[in-house]
């Protein structure tokens, strides 16, 4: 092992995005971020996505300061979010793509256990020297109790990690093993880190899919996603579509892979998503699997196109316990990621304090 990390004491597992959860995590963009032209825009968005998560949970959202803390409380207030099920705390960030900079969660026979990767910055395309440190802003300004804590010095984003709950990863290589992010390790190095800190079992590695406008190098969320444990969902494209030769081969991989007990996966295709383009032209990740289970619902992100419809009844099908709400979520994919790219959930054996956050 890499000097640094320290084998768990017992044993920990990261559960599945359907198990109860105490809050989900949103990082609030500000004027500092790539945001800064259409703020207007993705405010309505996350203002959307909290009306309806507060529904069912609380939110905890992440603030630059105590300043963007007030203007944020009094939007909620004005947009009839419920208060008594909001949370904050002050971190300065680089953006808001919290999927990728907030802990990820295990659970075990001692409760709950966070664990902070590092995060450079999608392999240094970007700064992330503040992302990177909100983790440690968060565990130290007391907005955790009772929750063991763990900095890992392995980079890793929460949008490469898809799980079943039953100790398998779905993952692309290309997100998780790549020279830009842990350039020491080998491939074996990285999947004994994985098994020890999340409880990966077995590992299911994609050498294929890609969508366009896509700058995480294919992140899972982006691509498929497990329903339930024998179930997947997968993005699509039509055979005109530049992506087609990347994402059926990915399709084919699908369709090769194995459950623990040999049967094979039960494989749903999302509808294909006609190319949305930028204002100059660039084509934009518009995606239906990035898709955030909460507890008794579904938020899908949709696009303002009729293929909407089709991935609402896709979903409804495959989460027929859940309540499907559609978050039109064109402002996000400006920046080239949708609606779970911007959460984080938190299993039910984390545990918030109600007390307000100080400055670190």
């Amino acid at each position: 092992m890499p000097n640094g990390i320290t084998p768990l004491t017992s044993e920990y597992l990261l559960p599945a995005e359907w198990a109860a959860q105490s809050a989900i995590m949103l990082t609030w963009p500000h004027r500092e971020t790539d945001w800064a032209e259409y703020l207007a825009e993705v405010d309505r968005v996350y203002l959307d996505i909290c009306q309806q998560v507060t529904r069912f949970q609380p939110l905890l959202i992440v603030c630059k300061n105590s300043h963007h803390q007030r203007v944020i409380r009094q939007k909620l207030t004005e947009a009839g979010v419920a208060s008594h099920r909001l949370l904050f705390a002050i971190a300065p960030s680089n953006d808001s793509w919290a999927r990728d900079h907030a802990p990820l969660s295990c659970i075990g026979d001692k409760g709950a256990r966070l664990l902070d990767f590092q995060f450079n910055g999608w392999g240094g395309k970007y700064p992330a020297e503040l992302d990177n440190r909100i983790n440690q802003c968060l565990f130290q300004s007391g907005v955790f109790t009772a929750t063991d804590y763990q900095t890992v010095p392995l980079v890793l984003e929460g949008g490469a990690v898809e799980t079943d709950g039953e100790g398998t990863l779905l993952a692309t290589r290309s997100s998780v093993l790549t020279q830009s992010r842990n350039p020491d390790l080998s491939p074996q190095q990285v999947e004994s880190i994985l098994t020890r800190q999340l409880g990966f079992k077995r590992f299911l590695w994609l050498e294929h899919g890609h969508l366009s406008g896509d700058d995480t190098d294919g992140h899972i969320d982006t691509l498929v996603r497990f329903a339930d444990p024998a179930t997947l969902l997968y993005a699509t494209a039509t055979v005109e579509d530049g992506d087609y030769p990347e994402l059926e081969a990915m399709a084919a991989e699908l369709r090769a892979f194995r459950r623990q007990d040999g049967s094979p996966y039960r494989l749903i295709p999302l509808p294909a998503i006609p190319p949305i383009v930028s204002d100059d032209g660039e084509r934009l990740p518009a995606g239906y699997a990035n898709f955030l289970i909460i507890n008794g619902a579904v938020l899908l992100p949709v696009y303002g196109i009729e293929q909407d419809s089709a991935a609402i009844r896709c979903l409804q099908a495959s989460f027929p316990g859940r309540e499907i709400i559609p978050i039109n979520c064109l402002p996000l994919i400006r920046q080239n990621g949708s609606l779970h790219c911007i959460t984080m959930q938190f299993p039910a054996q984390v545990q918030f304090s109600r007390a307000e956050s100080v400055q670190p």
